[in-house]
């Protein structure tokens, strides 16, 4: 009997195994080929403007590339946006999740208005900023400006980050509004009307009820927003062009520069190398400080 029963769950578990190995190995290839070709190409002299000049590179590519300051400029700039878009998105939805759970006139109309803006695409929403939002002489921002008497802000010559960080901050607050709001309506009404019958007042309840709550909400927005966040390029390419300079270039960007502006291919896959590795080592921390908080 008990060799049956072996025999009946080593045969299921080929079966299972043999159903799950076309999958399993699609997404392999689909993963490991790109990364395979990145890697080789990394160590190459590959400059499609010079087909003469190829060869093996061994690590001049990644020596150049550390030596270069755009590459610093560039990955300060991935940190300061990640890093400040994080802290608008995170803080700004907590206080939508908490107002909106709140009843007044117009309570579900204003939540789909607030969540519309997640859905629009990044090329169109770039556009929409540029062109009727912060144009330095008919945008609705100069237009506000010119009501108050202030002069016109030319945003994307003179503040360009702060004005990709608004763009990207627009975009991903109804995100982190959406799962906030999800996860604050799970809490215990009983909980919050015991802490009020004991003295408690809204700031009070806030902090060491409402905070507490979402904290696990909290950190998988984090974790999801930071990954998306390090590869923003459509709205950098679509207003600044990572410039002045390089004053709004990221390292999705900068990689963008060396393979498609100035077609070195070896060069740019030495960059994808490094993005992954940024990419491996935040991954690795959120996911450490997500399940941290879901142990506790």
């Amino acid at each position: 009997m008990n060799k049956t029963r072996v025999y009946g769950r080593t045969v299921g578990g080929l079966r299972s195994l043999s159903l799950q190995a076309p999958a399993v190995t699609l997404l392999l290839l689909w993963m490991l080929v790109p990364l395979g070709m990145t890697l080789w190409f990394s160590f190459q002299r590959y400059n499609l403007l010079m087909p003469g000049m190829s060869g093996f590179a061994g690590l001049e590519n990644y020596e150049y590339l550390l030596t270069d300051p755009a590459l610093w400029s560039a990955m300060g700039n991935t940190l300061l946006l990640v890093g400040w878009v994080l802290i608008i998105t995170v803080v700004g939805g907590t206080l939508l999740a908490v107002l909106f759970q709140q009843e007044f006139l117009g309570r579900g109309v204003a939540r789909v208005l607030a969540i519309s803006p997640f859905f629009v695409m990044p090329t169109v929403s770039a556009l929409v900023w540029k062109n009727m939002m912060m144009h330095p002489a008919n945008g609705v921002l100069a237009w506000l400006a010119n009501l108050f008497g202030l002069p016109a802000v030319d945003w994307f010559s003179s503040l360009p980050l702060t004005s990709i960080i608004i763009i990207v901050a627009w975009q991903w607050l109804p995100f982190a509004l959406l799962i906030l709001l999800t996860a604050i309506q799970s809490l215990d009404d009983d909980q919050v009307e015991a802490a009020r019958m004991d003295g408690a007042g809204p700031i009070a309840v806030f902090f060491f009820i409402t905070l507490p709550h979402l904290k696990r909400a909290i950190s998988v927005v984090i974790m999801i927003e930071m990954i998306f966040l390090l590869t923003i390029f459509a709205e950098i390419f679509v207003t600044t062009s990572g410039g002045p300079g390089l004053a709004t270039t990221n390292l999705a960007y900068l990689i963008y520069i060396q393979a498609l502006l100035d077609f070195d291919v070896g060069t740019a896959s030495a960059g994808g190398v490094i993005a992954i590795i940024l990419a491996n080592i935040v991954a690795i921390f959120l996911v450490r400080l997500v399940a941290k908080n879901l142990e506790s």
